[in-house]
């Protein structure tokens, strides 16, 4: 079954803010490469919850797929922040898909401590740790998801 990870600023949507609803749309995706990996999730798939541009960035916790890919309904709303003026209604490029909440890690595992980590082999394919990686939903392999997980010292199931 494939891993994920999914970016997110914790000031606009936060592990906290995942774990209260329980689940929720995870939308305003803007990139094709990124768009093409929401495609490609299926129900049950488990993500890393990642926390970006803010004072610690890190892996925040765990979510779950729980409905595949939708068309983005935040495309097409000019009230929306992210709206895309080129969006047609019925001609809509960008996709959603509703997660829930797994678990939180506690502490935080941030991007300092994984790159401290980046030499071991299972790491090494990780996208997030490459310089210059900047997509908001990448695949994660088995082996990765596994030694993340035993550092964030949470069983990998």
């Amino acid at each position: 079954m494939p891993y994920w990870l999914m970016k997110s600023e914790p000031d606009e949507f936060s592990i906290d803010d995942l774990a209260e609803r329980g689940q929720a749309r995870w939308d305003g995706v803007r990139n094709y490469q990124a768009r093409n990996f929401l495609r490609q999730m299926q129900v049950g798939e488990r993500f890393f919850f990642y926390h970006s541009s803010c004072a610690e960035p890190g892996l925040a916790g765990i979510g779950e797929i729980v409905r595949t890919a939708y068309p983005d309904p935040t495309a097409c709303d000019p009230q929306s922040v992210y709206h895309d003026p080129r969006c047609l209604r019925g001609e809509n490029p960008w996709s959603a898909v509703e997660v829930a909440f797994v678990c939180r890690f506690q502490p935080l595992l941030s991007l300092r401590q994984l790159r401290t980590q980046a030499h071991q082999a299972a790491l090494a394919d990780l996208e997030l740790l490459r310089k210059g990686s900047r997509l908001s939903v990448m695949p994660v392999s088995t082996a990765a998801w596994q030694a993340l997980c035993t550092l964030a010292d949470v069983p990998p199931g």
